[in-house]
Protein backbone atom coordinates (compact mmCIF):
# COMPACT_ATOMS: atom_id res chain seq x y z
CA UNK A 1 0.00 0.00 0.00
CA UNK A 2 1.56 3.25 -1.08
CA UNK A 3 1.74 6.25 1.33
CA UNK A 4 -0.56 8.88 2.23
CA UNK A 5 1.78 11.60 0.74
CA UNK A 6 5.11 11.36 -0.24
CA UNK A 7 6.50 14.10 2.19
CA UNK A 8 3.14 15.91 3.72
CA UNK A 9 4.55 19.15 5.40
CA UNK A 10 2.76 22.01 7.23
CA UNK A 11 4.35 24.42 4.90
CA UNK A 12 2.44 23.29 1.63
CA UNK A 13 -0.51 22.17 3.54
CA UNK A 14 -1.60 23.95 7.24
CA UNK A 15 -3.62 20.92 7.93
CA UNK A 16 -0.60 18.52 8.06
CA UNK A 17 0.61 20.70 11.16
CA UNK A 18 -0.66 21.34 14.68
CA UNK A 19 0.16 23.23 17.50
CA UNK A 20 2.45 20.81 19.84
CA UNK A 21 1.19 21.15 23.73
CA UNK A 22 2.84 18.84 25.58
CA UNK A 23 6.46 17.34 25.37
CA UNK A 24 6.34 13.52 24.65
CA UNK A 25 6.58 10.98 28.06
CA UNK A 26 6.83 7.70 28.76
CA UNK A 27 3.38 6.59 28.58
CA UNK A 28 2.08 4.93 26.10
CA UNK A 29 -1.06 6.75 24.76
CA UNK A 30 -4.13 4.90 23.94
CA UNK A 31 -5.23 6.57 20.93
CA UNK A 32 -8.73 5.93 19.60
CA UNK A 33 -10.15 7.91 16.30
CA UNK A 34 -12.98 9.43 18.34
CA UNK A 35 -9.89 11.01 20.57
CA UNK A 36 -7.48 11.88 17.28
CA UNK A 37 -10.27 13.95 15.88
CA UNK A 38 -11.48 15.47 19.09
CA UNK A 39 -7.25 16.77 19.54
CA UNK A 40 -7.10 17.36 15.96
CA UNK A 41 -10.00 19.94 16.31
CA UNK A 42 -8.10 21.40 19.34
CA UNK A 43 -4.90 21.33 17.81
CA UNK A 44 -5.07 21.67 13.80
CA UNK A 45 -2.63 24.66 12.51
CA UNK A 46 -5.09 24.49 9.66
CA UNK A 47 -8.64 25.04 11.89
CA UNK A 48 -6.25 27.56 14.02
CA UNK A 49 -5.40 29.72 11.55
CA UNK A 50 -9.35 30.41 10.31
CA UNK A 51 -10.21 30.96 13.85
CA UNK A 52 -7.94 33.82 13.84
CA UNK A 53 -9.62 35.08 10.87
CA UNK A 54 -12.75 34.39 12.09
CA UNK A 55 -12.21 36.53 15.19
CA UNK A 56 -10.10 39.10 12.82
CA UNK A 57 -13.21 40.07 11.02
CA UNK A 58 -15.86 39.54 14.13
CA UNK A 59 -13.33 42.70 15.06
CA UNK A 60 -14.27 44.21 11.91
CA UNK A 61 -17.78 44.24 12.48
CA UNK A 62 -17.79 45.42 15.65
CA UNK A 63 -15.85 48.66 14.39
CA UNK A 64 -18.89 48.48 11.73
CA UNK A 65 -21.13 48.44 14.59
CA UNK A 66 -18.89 51.43 16.51
CA UNK A 67 -20.00 54.33 13.39
CA UNK A 68 -23.30 53.62 14.41
CA UNK A 69 -22.87 54.45 18.30
CA UNK A 70 -22.33 57.26 19.82
CA UNK A 71 -18.31 58.41 20.59
CA UNK A 72 -18.09 60.39 23.56
CA UNK A 73 -14.61 61.62 25.52
CA UNK A 74 -13.38 63.78 28.42
CA UNK A 75 -10.72 66.06 27.77
CA UNK A 76 -9.28 68.43 30.09
CA UNK A 77 -6.22 70.68 30.19
CA UNK A 78 -4.54 73.81 31.79
CA UNK A 79 -1.93 76.06 30.30
CA UNK A 80 -0.06 79.47 31.10
CA UNK A 81 -0.87 81.77 28.27
CA UNK A 82 0.58 85.63 27.53
CA UNK A 83 -1.04 87.74 25.32
CA UNK A 84 -0.02 91.22 23.24
CA UNK A 85 -3.65 92.76 23.16
CA UNK A 86 -2.14 95.37 20.72
CA UNK A 87 -1.74 92.33 18.31
CA UNK A 88 -4.87 91.37 19.08
CA UNK A 89 -6.56 94.82 18.06
CA UNK A 90 -7.21 95.96 21.37
CA UNK A 91 -5.92 99.79 21.44
CA UNK A 92 -5.94 102.32 24.13
CA UNK A 93 -8.41 104.21 22.02
CA UNK A 94 -10.68 101.30 21.47
CA UNK A 95 -11.05 101.05 25.40
CA UNK A 96 -13.45 102.46 27.63
CA UNK A 97 -12.13 105.62 28.74
CA UNK A 98 -12.60 104.46 32.47
CA UNK A 99 -10.27 101.24 31.15
CA UNK A 100 -7.99 103.15 29.17
CA UNK A 101 -4.55 102.70 30.78
CA UNK A 102 -5.38 100.56 33.55
CA UNK A 103 -5.04 97.53 31.34
CA UNK A 104 -1.29 96.69 30.42
CA UNK A 105 -1.43 96.25 27.05
CA UNK A 106 0.54 92.59 27.62
CA UNK A 107 -1.83 90.44 29.50
CA UNK A 108 -0.89 86.88 31.48
CA UNK A 109 -3.93 84.71 32.80
CA UNK A 110 -3.72 80.32 33.65
CA UNK A 111 -6.75 78.94 31.69
CA UNK A 112 -8.16 75.72 33.12
CA UNK A 113 -10.65 74.03 31.32
CA UNK A 114 -12.66 70.84 31.01
CA UNK A 115 -14.98 68.96 28.37
CA UNK A 116 -16.90 66.20 27.38
CA UNK A 117 -17.23 65.88 23.20
CA UNK A 118 -20.06 63.90 21.19
CA UNK A 119 -20.52 63.22 17.78
CA UNK A 120 -22.93 60.42 16.58
CA UNK A 121 -23.72 59.94 13.25
CA UNK A 122 -27.46 59.89 12.75
CA UNK A 123 -27.80 59.13 9.12
CA UNK A 124 -24.84 57.63 6.61
CA UNK A 125 -26.03 54.97 3.48
CA UNK A 126 -22.39 53.90 3.38
CA UNK A 127 -22.64 53.49 6.48
CA UNK A 128 -25.46 51.32 6.88
CA UNK A 129 -24.09 49.40 4.03
CA UNK A 130 -21.43 48.52 5.69
CA UNK A 131 -22.79 47.01 8.64
CA UNK A 132 -24.88 44.88 6.27
CA UNK A 133 -21.57 43.89 5.02
CA UNK A 134 -19.54 43.45 8.19
CA UNK A 135 -22.50 41.30 8.96
CA UNK A 136 -22.82 38.73 5.76
CA UNK A 137 -18.79 38.93 5.99
CA UNK A 138 -19.04 37.62 9.86
CA UNK A 139 -21.45 34.77 8.78
CA UNK A 140 -19.28 33.70 5.43
CA UNK A 141 -16.53 33.54 8.26
CA UNK A 142 -18.19 31.30 10.51
CA UNK A 143 -18.92 28.92 7.50
CA UNK A 144 -15.75 29.14 6.45
CA UNK A 145 -14.85 27.85 9.90
CA UNK A 146 -17.20 25.21 9.92
CA UNK A 147 -15.85 23.96 6.30
CA UNK A 148 -12.25 23.91 8.03
CA UNK A 149 -13.58 22.12 10.82
CA UNK A 150 -14.94 18.78 8.11
CA UNK A 151 -11.52 19.79 6.34
CA UNK A 152 -9.86 18.44 9.76
CA UNK A 153 -11.91 15.35 10.62
CA UNK A 154 -11.63 13.91 7.14
CA UNK A 155 -7.41 14.64 6.89
CA UNK A 156 -7.75 13.08 10.45
CA UNK A 157 -9.80 10.10 9.84
CA UNK A 158 -7.46 9.67 6.59
CA UNK A 159 -4.16 9.60 8.58
CA UNK A 160 -5.88 7.19 11.12
CA UNK A 161 -7.71 4.68 8.80
CA UNK A 162 -4.13 4.80 6.94
CA UNK A 163 -2.47 3.93 9.83
CA UNK A 164 -4.64 0.95 10.63
CA UNK A 165 -4.30 -0.26 7.20
CA UNK A 166 -0.57 -0.07 7.48
CA UNK A 167 -0.72 -1.73 11.18
CA UNK A 168 -2.78 -4.18 9.21
CA UNK A 169 -0.01 -4.76 6.42
CA UNK A 170 2.81 -5.25 9.43
CA UNK A 171 0.57 -7.84 11.00
CA UNK A 172 0.21 -9.56 7.84
CA UNK A 173 3.94 -9.57 7.26
CA UNK A 174 4.70 -10.80 10.69
CA UNK A 175 2.78 -13.55 10.43
CA UNK A 176 4.04 -14.42 6.61
CA UNK A 177 7.56 -14.16 8.23
CA UNK A 178 6.63 -16.76 10.82
CA UNK A 179 5.32 -19.08 8.42
CA UNK A 180 8.19 -19.07 6.31
CA UNK A 181 10.40 -19.20 8.91
CA UNK A 182 8.84 -22.55 10.12
CA UNK A 183 8.72 -23.52 6.35
CA UNK A 184 12.28 -23.02 6.24
CA UNK A 185 13.66 -24.79 9.73
CA UNK A 186 11.42 -27.79 7.73
CA UNK A 187 12.85 -27.60 4.53
CA UNK A 188 16.01 -27.58 6.66
CA UNK A 189 15.51 -30.40 8.65
CA UNK A 190 14.19 -32.39 5.71
CA UNK A 191 17.56 -31.40 3.74
CA UNK A 192 19.86 -32.81 7.06
CA UNK A 193 17.11 -35.81 6.47
CA UNK A 194 18.32 -36.79 3.41
CA UNK A 195 14.76 -36.73 2.26
CA UNK A 196 14.51 -33.39 0.22
CA UNK A 197 16.99 -31.18 -1.83
CA UNK A 198 19.36 -28.23 -0.94
CA UNK A 199 17.65 -26.45 -3.54
CA UNK A 200 14.47 -26.70 -1.52
CA UNK A 201 15.70 -25.23 1.59
CA UNK A 202 17.15 -22.10 -0.84
CA UNK A 203 13.77 -21.37 -1.59
CA UNK A 204 12.66 -21.32 1.75
CA UNK A 205 15.32 -19.49 3.01
CA UNK A 206 14.75 -16.62 0.15
CA UNK A 207 11.17 -17.03 1.06
CA UNK A 208 11.93 -15.96 5.17
CA UNK A 209 14.44 -13.46 3.81
CA UNK A 210 12.33 -11.47 1.25
CA UNK A 211 9.76 -11.45 3.98
CA UNK A 212 11.51 -10.01 6.54
CA UNK A 213 12.29 -7.21 3.75
CA UNK A 214 8.42 -6.70 3.61
CA UNK A 215 8.05 -6.46 7.43
CA UNK A 216 10.86 -4.24 7.82
CA UNK A 217 9.35 -1.96 4.81
CA UNK A 218 5.56 -2.47 6.83
CA UNK A 219 7.20 -1.27 9.71
CA UNK A 220 9.00 1.62 8.91
CA UNK A 221 5.94 2.87 7.33
CA UNK A 222 3.28 2.61 9.59
CA UNK A 223 6.14 4.20 11.82
CA UNK A 224 5.59 7.11 9.23
CA UNK A 225 2.13 7.33 8.77
CA UNK A 226 1.61 7.91 13.13
CA UNK A 227 4.40 10.56 13.04
CA UNK A 228 1.87 11.97 10.15
CA UNK A 229 -1.11 11.53 12.42
CA UNK A 230 0.57 12.62 15.71
CA UNK A 231 1.79 16.28 13.83
CA UNK A 232 -2.21 16.26 12.85
CA UNK A 233 -3.66 16.58 16.09
CA UNK A 234 -0.92 17.81 18.45
CA UNK A 235 0.92 15.52 19.91
CA UNK A 236 4.85 15.64 19.75
CA UNK A 237 6.12 13.38 16.88
CA UNK A 238 8.03 11.06 19.72
CA UNK A 239 5.22 10.45 21.88
CA UNK A 240 4.12 6.58 22.13
CA UNK A 241 0.94 5.42 21.08
CA UNK A 242 -0.98 2.92 20.47
CA UNK A 243 -4.28 2.86 18.30
CA UNK A 244 -7.45 1.28 20.01
CA UNK A 245 -9.71 1.39 16.92
CA UNK A 246 -9.38 -1.24 14.02
CA UNK A 247 -9.98 -1.35 10.50
CA UNK A 248 -13.95 -0.67 10.41
CA UNK A 249 -16.22 -2.42 7.54
CA UNK A 250 -19.95 -1.43 7.18
CA UNK A 251 -22.29 -1.77 4.26
CA UNK A 252 -23.35 2.01 3.96
CA UNK A 253 -27.56 2.10 2.90
CA UNK A 254 -28.21 2.94 -0.76
CA UNK A 255 -28.68 6.72 -1.48
CA UNK A 256 -29.22 8.37 -4.93
CA UNK A 257 -27.67 11.45 -5.91
CA UNK A 258 -31.05 13.30 -5.37
CA UNK A 259 -31.05 12.44 -2.17
CA UNK A 260 -27.49 13.26 -1.50
CA UNK A 261 -27.53 16.78 -3.44
CA UNK A 262 -30.23 17.95 -1.27
CA UNK A 263 -28.92 17.23 1.61
CA UNK A 264 -25.53 18.46 0.54
CA UNK A 265 -27.27 21.70 -0.42
CA UNK A 266 -28.77 22.25 3.24
CA UNK A 267 -25.54 21.27 4.80
CA UNK A 268 -22.45 22.39 2.93
CA UNK A 269 -20.86 24.97 4.75
CA UNK A 270 -18.18 26.11 1.90
CA UNK A 271 -21.64 26.33 0.06
CA UNK A 272 -23.19 28.47 2.24
CA UNK A 273 -19.90 30.66 3.38
CA UNK A 274 -20.30 31.32 -0.68
CA UNK A 275 -24.06 32.86 -0.67
CA UNK A 276 -23.10 35.11 2.91
CA UNK A 277 -20.04 36.39 0.04
CA UNK A 278 -22.31 37.15 -2.58
CA UNK A 279 -24.64 39.11 0.40
CA UNK A 280 -21.16 40.97 1.72
CA UNK A 281 -20.88 41.86 -1.87
CA UNK A 282 -24.16 43.17 -2.40
CA UNK A 283 -24.04 45.05 0.92
CA UNK A 284 -20.75 46.36 -0.54
CA UNK A 285 -21.99 47.41 -4.01
CA UNK A 286 -24.55 49.11 -2.38
CA UNK A 287 -22.14 50.87 -0.24
CA UNK A 288 -20.56 52.53 -3.25
CA UNK A 289 -24.33 52.88 -4.79
CA UNK A 290 -25.51 55.35 -1.50
CA UNK A 291 -22.26 57.70 -1.38
CA UNK A 292 -24.71 59.83 -3.72
CA UNK A 293 -26.66 59.98 -0.40
CA UNK A 294 -26.23 63.12 1.98
CA UNK A 295 -24.48 62.24 5.62
CA UNK A 296 -25.91 63.86 8.56
CA UNK A 297 -23.58 64.04 11.84
CA UNK A 298 -24.38 65.56 14.93
CA UNK A 299 -21.50 66.92 17.32
CA UNK A 300 -21.14 69.17 20.13
CA UNK A 301 -19.51 69.43 23.81
CA UNK A 302 -20.16 71.04 27.02
CA UNK A 303 -17.31 71.85 29.36
CA UNK A 304 -16.30 74.57 31.93
CA UNK A 305 -13.19 77.25 31.74
CA UNK A 306 -11.84 79.10 34.58
CA UNK A 307 -9.57 82.31 33.81
CA UNK A 308 -7.12 83.49 36.68
CA UNK A 309 -8.67 86.44 38.27
CA UNK A 310 -12.19 86.75 36.10
CA UNK A 311 -13.38 83.28 37.50
CA UNK A 312 -15.69 80.23 36.07
CA UNK A 313 -18.07 80.08 33.22
CA UNK A 314 -19.54 77.02 31.21
CA UNK A 315 -18.95 77.07 27.45
CA UNK A 316 -20.79 74.53 25.01
CA UNK A 317 -21.08 73.90 21.08
CA UNK A 318 -23.96 71.78 19.49
CA UNK A 319 -23.84 71.74 16.12
CA UNK A 320 -25.55 69.27 13.30
CA UNK A 321 -23.42 68.96 10.00
CA UNK A 322 -25.17 68.18 6.70
CA UNK A 323 -22.90 66.85 3.49
CA UNK A 324 -23.70 66.10 0.21
CA UNK A 325 -21.96 65.13 -2.07
CA UNK A 326 -21.94 67.24 -5.15
CA UNK A 327 -20.04 65.87 -7.87
CA UNK A 328 -17.72 62.78 -7.40
CA UNK A 329 -19.14 60.71 -10.78
CA UNK A 330 -16.34 59.45 -12.09
CA UNK A 331 -15.05 58.07 -8.68
CA UNK A 332 -18.53 57.27 -7.91
CA UNK A 333 -19.09 55.13 -10.98
CA UNK A 334 -15.12 53.78 -10.86
CA UNK A 335 -16.08 52.09 -7.50
CA UNK A 336 -19.75 51.38 -8.72
CA UNK A 337 -18.69 49.50 -11.87
CA UNK A 338 -15.41 47.26 -10.20
CA UNK A 339 -18.14 46.23 -7.04
CA UNK A 340 -20.55 45.36 -9.72
CA UNK A 341 -17.78 43.19 -11.52
CA UNK A 342 -17.07 41.33 -8.23
CA UNK A 343 -20.79 40.87 -7.44
CA UNK A 344 -21.31 38.91 -11.01
CA UNK A 345 -18.05 36.92 -10.09
CA UNK A 346 -19.42 35.39 -6.91
CA UNK A 347 -22.77 34.91 -8.09
CA UNK A 348 -21.10 32.81 -11.10
CA UNK A 349 -18.86 30.76 -8.37
CA UNK A 350 -22.50 29.93 -6.45
CA UNK A 351 -23.82 28.61 -9.73
CA UNK A 352 -20.76 26.70 -10.22
CA UNK A 353 -20.62 25.43 -7.01
CA UNK A 354 -23.68 24.00 -7.41
CA UNK A 355 -22.97 21.74 -9.96
CA UNK A 356 -19.66 20.98 -8.22
CA UNK A 357 -21.82 19.37 -5.42
CA UNK A 358 -23.99 17.73 -7.86
CA UNK A 359 -20.63 16.43 -9.65
CA UNK A 360 -18.41 15.64 -6.12
CA UNK A 361 -21.68 13.26 -5.10
CA UNK A 362 -21.91 11.85 -7.96
CA UNK A 363 -18.68 10.72 -8.24
CA UNK A 364 -18.43 9.76 -4.36
CA UNK A 365 -21.56 7.43 -4.91
CA UNK A 366 -19.77 5.61 -7.76
CA UNK A 367 -16.63 5.28 -5.22
CA UNK A 368 -18.01 3.75 -2.41
CA UNK A 369 -19.98 1.50 -5.14
CA UNK A 370 -16.57 0.44 -6.81
CA UNK A 371 -14.52 0.09 -3.41
CA UNK A 372 -17.52 -2.29 -1.91
CA UNK A 373 -17.31 -4.43 -5.17
CA UNK A 374 -13.59 -4.03 -4.42
CA UNK A 375 -13.49 -5.26 -1.00
CA UNK A 376 -15.78 -8.22 -1.87
CA UNK A 377 -13.72 -9.51 -4.70
CA UNK A 378 -10.26 -8.90 -1.91
CA UNK A 379 -12.24 -10.90 0.52
CA UNK A 380 -12.97 -13.61 -1.53
CA UNK A 381 -9.50 -13.67 -3.11
CA UNK A 382 -8.10 -14.12 0.57
CA UNK A 383 -10.44 -17.04 0.97
CA UNK A 384 -9.08 -18.90 -2.07
CA UNK A 385 -5.45 -18.09 -1.66
CA UNK A 386 -5.68 -19.13 2.09
CA UNK A 387 -7.07 -22.43 1.10
CA UNK A 388 -4.53 -22.75 -1.80
CA UNK A 389 -1.83 -22.27 0.56
CA UNK A 390 -3.20 -24.84 2.76
CA UNK A 391 -3.51 -27.77 0.20
CA UNK A 392 0.22 -26.88 -1.06
CA UNK A 393 1.20 -26.69 2.46
CA UNK A 394 -0.07 -30.10 2.77
CA UNK A 395 0.99 -31.37 0.01
CA UNK A 396 5.05 -30.46 0.71
CA UNK A 397 5.00 -32.02 3.89
CA UNK A 398 3.89 -35.02 2.51
CA UNK A 399 6.01 -35.64 -0.44
CA UNK A 400 4.26 -35.14 -3.40
CA UNK A 401 5.36 -31.70 -4.04
CA UNK A 402 8.47 -29.34 -3.67
CA UNK A 403 8.99 -25.94 -2.27
CA UNK A 404 8.37 -23.52 -5.67
CA UNK A 405 4.95 -24.27 -5.84
CA UNK A 406 4.31 -23.57 -1.60
CA UNK A 407 6.32 -20.13 -2.27
CA UNK A 408 4.44 -19.42 -5.06
CA UNK A 409 1.37 -19.64 -3.05
CA UNK A 410 2.53 -17.84 -0.41
CA UNK A 411 3.19 -14.35 -2.38
CA UNK A 412 -0.09 -15.03 -3.72
CA UNK A 413 -1.72 -15.12 -0.13
CA UNK A 414 0.68 -11.86 0.43
CA UNK A 415 -0.71 -9.92 -2.53
CA UNK A 416 -4.31 -11.22 -1.92
CA UNK A 417 -4.14 -9.77 1.91
CA UNK A 418 -2.36 -6.27 0.85
CA UNK A 419 -4.80 -5.88 -1.65
CA UNK A 420 -8.04 -6.65 1.26
CA UNK A 421 -5.95 -4.24 3.36
CA UNK A 422 -6.12 -1.32 0.58
CA UNK A 423 -9.37 -1.92 -0.49
CA UNK A 424 -10.74 -1.87 2.93
CA UNK A 425 -8.71 1.42 3.04
CA UNK A 426 -9.99 2.89 0.29
CA UNK A 427 -13.60 2.34 0.88
CA UNK A 428 -13.43 4.09 4.28
CA UNK A 429 -11.84 6.62 2.71
CA UNK A 430 -14.72 6.85 -0.24
CA UNK A 431 -17.29 7.00 2.26
CA UNK A 432 -15.85 9.77 4.50
CA UNK A 433 -15.33 11.92 0.82
CA UNK A 434 -19.16 11.43 0.24
CA UNK A 435 -20.02 12.38 3.79
CA UNK A 436 -18.06 15.47 3.10
CA UNK A 437 -19.59 16.11 -0.01
CA UNK A 438 -23.24 15.89 1.39
CA UNK A 439 -21.55 18.58 3.89
CA UNK A 440 -22.78 15.62 7.26
CA UNK A 441 -18.91 14.82 7.85
CA UNK A 442 -18.37 16.09 11.44
CA UNK A 443 -22.25 14.56 12.52
CA UNK A 444 -21.95 11.71 11.09
CA UNK A 445 -18.32 10.44 10.31
CA UNK A 446 -19.88 7.26 12.83
CA UNK A 447 -22.47 6.10 10.76
CA UNK A 448 -20.67 6.28 7.32
CA UNK A 449 -17.46 4.31 8.96
CA UNK A 450 -19.71 2.03 10.60
CA UNK A 451 -18.70 2.70 13.92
Amino acid sequence: MGAQNSNPSSAANPYFGSITLKPATDEVLQLSLDEAVRRGLENNLGLKQVENSEKAIHGEQLQALQEFLPTISVSGDIGFYQHDLAALGFKGTSLPPDLAGTIPPVTRDTLTEGQIHFDQIVFSGPVIAGWKAAGAATRAAHFAKMTARGEVIQQVASAYLHAIASASEVDNAKALEAENLLQFNNAHEQRVAGVSTSLDEVRAKVQYQSQQQMTIAAQNQLDKDLILLKREIGLDPGQNIVLTDRTPFSELAEQTPEEVRATAYKNRQDYQNLQNQVEELKAVHAAYRSQRLPTLRVTGNYGVQAITTIGSHGVFTAMGVLSIPIFREAGLRGDIDASQAQLSAARAQVDDLRSRIDQQVRSALLDVNAARQLVEVSRSNVELSTRGLSDQTERVNAGVDDTLPLVTAQATLARAQTTLVESLYQYNLSKLALARAAGVLEQQYHYYLGK
